[in-house]
């Protein structure tokens, strides 16, 4: 543990460096800690919180560290990455309570930072419960501390001799932190920021104080050249010793390169609550679901195992695909309930269409079967062919249909789609407005059930989820269609730092537009038949 390592290589050296490790005031805010707050939520709520050796560590070291000239905190940027459910919120809360109350800074600022309001509630909220009962039993108290409540005004205000202390949660854009002057800033799941700019911005303004304090809390993610891979980098090589910085303090909680992520005996390295706060059960559960699907395998690496990974992965395993490809009669789905996507190309690429049909009614277990029309406009055949493809044999075998012209004449989808509508009970067709709306429009106009469908994160998770669970329970039967097969082996798969998926067009290795039809049809599936069916939704 590199952290370690330096602490005891400090006890030795630092005081030529102007610092000492203080034990009496390490144990001032763990004593705080401990004897004053309890746990605000779930089978602990009531109880009094009692922090594990690793938490333990890292408040000892932060707190204890000391000027010898001031005794003021020797730290001024902290780092701790953690894997999720270790309970660095429930934690990080009162340390945050412990620096507002009780660090001798009068008009103390203590702001908890996300990247939303509402992401920055975790960290306050233990706090914020604690304060209340606190205030709620002692009269004494309740006149030195105003608490303000109700939706998006949270906040904790402590009258002192010289003025108000503050604590309170924000959302990480300029509005809501402009004029700040911060005394401690926890930034929580920095992960997720894309740039350095509100990093930068707290710096700045911290610059006022004598010993302010930034202080990280995240798990890993899936932004590469963000500002949280930034301060991860820099912070190892002040462990390792590589670069002096008396002022940064940090901890990182992760497996080591070469171990193996499904190994129960490796996960401690990233979960030091494993035990605790955080069940071998649990995990159990994630690896189990890792190993199956490629998005709960990124999702488990960084989130379960604090392993930095891309933004992009590949989603489909083929052979897992082509379990699916065994031959069905189209006539076996006349009438039956199903429910559309419609991917309109801008040029030369690819127009899908798509319909995704779930079991029959009480056929729990049942197969999912999709129907896909593509067309390309000639000019397509004639000019360069996307790697992989076959566009002439497609066409000739009935999988593709070519349009005359330079681009995709629409007429023939339209009576596609009408004829699709007399023939089975669609309930619902998705569409993007961007570039839709006037073929909609017209399909509109002969009662066909076009559904607006944005082709971002919320519009694509929901519905990509539940294919990649169809595919991988190998119950997604797409009678070995070549066409659809080329696309989802292209398929690269998008993540963001909520764990939403999607097809991602830019950077997937060749065209899509199949793929992505059925996923908006699918998201349409769970939201048209959640209510009515929970049974549709396939378990892993």
């Amino acid at each position: 543990m590199l952290s370690v390592e330096r602490h005891y290589r400090d006890l030795q050296a630092a005081h030529k460096r102007g610092f000492y490790f203080s034990p009496a005031h390490a144990w001032h805010c763990i004593n705080f800690v401990q004897g004053w707050f309890v746990h605000t939520t779930g089978p602990l709520g009531g109880k009094p919180i009692v922090l594990d050796g690793w938490q333990l560590f890292w408040t000892a070291a932060l707190i204890g560290w000391r000027e010898i000239d001031t005794n003021l905190r020797r730290f001024r940027t902290g780092y701790e990455e953690v894997a999720r459910k270790n309970g660095k919120s429930t934690w990080m809360a009162p340390i945050g309570t412990y620096l507002w109350m009780m660090d001798g800074e009068e008009g103390a600022q203590v702001y908890t930072i996300a990247t939303t309001r509402a992401q920055a509630m975790p960290v306050f909220k233990p706090a914020f419960a604690n304060v209340k009962r606190w205030v709620r039993k002692s009269p004494r108290l309740a006149k030195s501390i105003k608490i303000f409540e109700g939706a998006n005004q949270e906040k904790m205000v402590l009258f002192g001799e010289f003025g108000e202390s503050v604590y309170e949660p924000l959302a990480a854009n300029a509005e809501s932190l402009d004029g700040k002057n911060p005394y401690v800033v926890l930034v929580d799941e920095l992960h997720a920021h894309k740039d350095r700019e509100v990093w930068d911005v707290m710096i700045s303004a911290l610059g006022a104080r004598l010993h302010p304090l930034i202080n990280a809390i995240t798990t890993a993610g899936f932004i590469l050249d963000g500002i949280c891979v930034e301060i991860r980098t820099y912070l190892v090589k002040v462990l390792r010793g590589e670069v002096i910085d008396d002022r940064m303090f940090g901890v990182i909680y992760t497996i080591d390169e070469g171990d193996d992520p499904y190994d129960p005996d490796t996960w401690v390295k990233a979960n030091p609550s494993l035990g605790s706060a955080k069940t071998y059960t649990y995990m159990q559960e994630q690896a189990t679901r890792a190993k199956v699907l490629p998005s709960a395998r990124a999702n488990f690496l960084t989130k379960d195992l604090n392993v930095f990974v891309g933004d992009a992965l590949s989603w489909f395993d083929m052979t897992v695909w082509d379990k699916g490809g065994k031959k069905f009669d189209r006539d076996m789905l006349k009438g039956r309930r199903c429910f559309g996507g419609l991917d309109l190309a801008s040029t030369r690429d690819i127009t899908a269409f798509v319909l995704l049909f779930p079991p029959a009614d009480g056929d729990e277990d049942g197969d999912w079967y999709v129907l896909v029309w593509c067309w390309v406009p000639e000019a397509k055949l004639q000019g360069d062919q996307d790697a992989g493809s076959d566009y002439k044999a497609w066409s000739k075998k009935g999988w593709l249909t070519v349009t005359e012209g330079d681009v995709t004449d629409y007429d023939p989808v339209k009576e596609v789609i009408e004829q699709a509508v007399q023939d089975y009970d669609v309930q619902e067709i998705a569409f993007d407005t961007w570039n839709s709306t006037h073929l909609a429009n017209q399909l509109l106009e002969n009662d066909v059930p076009m559904v607006k469908l944005p082709q971002n994160f919320g519009g694509l998770s929901p519905g990509a989820k539940h294919i990649e669970r169809l595919v991988y329970s190998r119950r997604l039967r797409h009678s070995a269609n070549p066409l659809l097969r080329w696309c989802a082996g292209n398929v690269t798969l998008l993540i963001d730092s909520n764990e939403n998926i999607k097809p991602d067009k830019k950077r997937s290795q060749g065209r899509i537009d199949p793929i992505v039809a059925m996923c908006m049809a699918a998201t349409r599936v769970m939201v048209h038949l959640d209510s009515e069916n929970d049974q549709l939704f396939v378990p892993v």
